[in-house]
């Protein structure tokens, strides 16, 4: 394989970040430069995004909804393969593995493309990769959970550090993916009457569609 053709590593070199983001956490920035070095494109949603979006209280791994298409596929996937990422899971802790223990798995663009959500850790870095939603086929019930291109529209671009630029999921489709990471499930809507003489129709949240705290 040509050395031009090999995949970045990922750099841990501590950058300055922007004013008013200086709660981000240097493996965030090193682990997003990484993505970028790998030019996917892609949205940053979960802790990270929240973080940025100004949660100085937010932790956990980053997360992001790579462009669903096959090329970006492909550099994820080797990019992963070459940094023996493998699963997070309770289940190394359970065998007696230690804290940071992965479970070895085979990567590819295939695999990452029909996951809903692969939980992955590769060195001291965590990454989540999370499915947009797809068109359903005929008879299938929605997903619920935006389409990727929904999601780039709706999102805004935050410049984390010099030259360390990402598209971050809006505060709504935030909410969306903290929802089905906690329960499984999108948002439920439900459409009650009021007592109001006119009978007027609102809707309403159920009541576990609420943001992660």
């Amino acid at each position: 394989m040509l050395l031009r053709n090999r995949a970045p590593d990922v750099d841990p070199t501590p950058v300055t970040l922007a004013r008013g983001l200086e709660h981000l956490d240097q493996g965030w920035i090193a682990l997003l430069r990484w993505c970028n070095a790998l030019r996917l494109h892609y949205v940053v949603v979960g802790p990270v995004a929240h973080a940025i979006r100004g949660d100085a209280a937010a932790r956990g791994p980053v997360a992001i909804v790579p462009a669903p298409y096959g090329r970006n596929w492909e550099r994820l996937a080797n990019a992963l393969v070459a940094q023996h990422a493998g699963l997070r899971s309770d289940r190394a802790l359970s065998a007696g593995g230690e804290a940071g223990s992965t479970v070895p798995v085979k990567l590819t663009a295939d695999k990452l493309a029909r996951g809903r959500r692969w939980m992955l850790r590769f060195g001291a870095y965590d990454l989540d990769i999370e499915s947009a939603g797809r068109r359903p086929a005929a008879g299938e019930p929605p997903t619920g959970t935006p389409r990727y291109q929904e999601l780039l529209y709706e999102s805004g671009r935050f410049q984390l550090a010099e030259a360390v630029a990402v598209e971050v999921a809006s505060p709504e489709d935030l909410e969306h993916f903290s929802h089905v990471r906690r329960t499984g499930a999108a948002p439920e809507f439900r459409v009650i009457r009021t007592a109001a003489a006119d009978g007027a129709a609102t809707a309403e949240h159920s009541p576990d569609s609420s943001p992660d705290p």
